[in-house]
């Protein structure tokens, strides 16, 4: 549904966009995530037609910006960071002046079902919450019956419901067939979203799987907690133990808080909790750390993640 090039665009000295190609296939959610600033809006706009590349190549469905640019303008939706919806007009009233724009389109009461604005339907836009304008937002991005949807940012500055009806709204376009292409730096929404993403960082694809293989080949390691009722004393003699243990790579005790890395969790915490219980120590908490894509971006950038 999408190939991208060898993509390059600068501003003046800055590099914003160095050398980026991916593909889309079609009905997939598709997630560029990285840092602001890491090139992530540029490169969405460049193949949304809003900023021409200084160099490689762009193609959706087979059609080309400089040749076919009204034809895919028909046959993709558009939700920028920023939208432009009109204040003084219904949510209804919205869809149906964007809905003109097109030579083919949905009816307009699907698409306020679709982003379960039924009971808002005859409000102003101005009377919405910011959550709301979002999905009307993305609404607008659909009344033409897209082939493929670009969301950037989609859930910004909303609060965690807002959030998840927005996670709810791109679920219900994946199940419809919908080829969609967001940008995030929520690693939780794009691991809970994304068939693939695209990890970018200062202007550079580093990084470019499923969350599960990306996740899967950071390391085969866990990590593993245990919190101790009684005392230090208790967290610093499990070390012992845990030395003892091929699978261990790696430990820390911390007060009463003793971490420890392994390949094998279950193994290690069965045999470990043996030698706990045969010297009457008291646990109070075990966890286990699950990696996440957040670990995958900093084991690639060496960097922390930044908002």
């Amino acid at each position: 549904m999408l190939e991208v090039k060898q993509l390059r665009k600068t501003f003046g000295a800055v590099t914003a966009v160095d050398d980026i190609s991916f593909t889309v296939g079609e009905g997939e959610v598709f997630t560029i995530i990285g840092p602001n600033g890491a090139g992530k809006t540029t490169t969405l706009e460049m193949v949304e037609g809003l900023q021409k590349p200084d160099r490689g190549e762009i193609r959706i469905a087979g059609l080309g910006w400089e040749k076919d640019g009204p034809r895919i303008k028909q046959l993709i939706g558009v939700q920028p960071q920023s939208s432009a919806l009109f204040d003084l007009l219904t949510v209804y009233e919205n869809l149906d002046v964007f809905a003109a724009f097109y030579d083919k389109s949905r009816p307009a009461d699907d698409i306020i079902e679709l982003i379960n604005l039924q009971d808002h339907r005859n409000k102003k836009v101005k009377s919405l919450s910011g959550g709301q304008k979002q999905r009307l937002a993305i609404g607008l991005a659909m009344i033409n019956d897209p082939d493929i949807l670009f969301l950037d940012e989609p859930t910004t500055g909303l609060d965690p419901q807002a959030r998840r009806n927005i996670w709810d709204i791109v679920l219900a376009l994946k199940q419809m067939g919908k080829t969609t292409v967001m940008t995030t730096h929520y690693m939780e929404e794009a691991e809970k979203l994304s068939d693939r993403v695209c990890i970018v960082d200062q202007g550079m694809v580093i990084a470019l799987d499923t969350p599960k293989n990306l996740i899967e080949g950071l390391t085969k390691e866990r990590e593993v907690v245990l919190a101790f009722a009684d005392s230090e004393k208790s967290a610093g003699t499990v070390l012992t133990a845990l030395d003892s243990m091929p699978s261990v790579t790696k430990t820390h005790a911390d007060g009463e808080r003793l971490r420890f890395w392994t390949v094998n969790p279950e193994e290690s915490l069965f045999h470990l909790l043996r030698w706990i219980s045969e010297r009457e120590d008291r646990i109070e908490q075990i966890s286990i750390k699950d990696m996440s894509l957040e670990d995958v971006f900093i084991a690639y950038t060496g960097k922390e993640w930044r908002d």
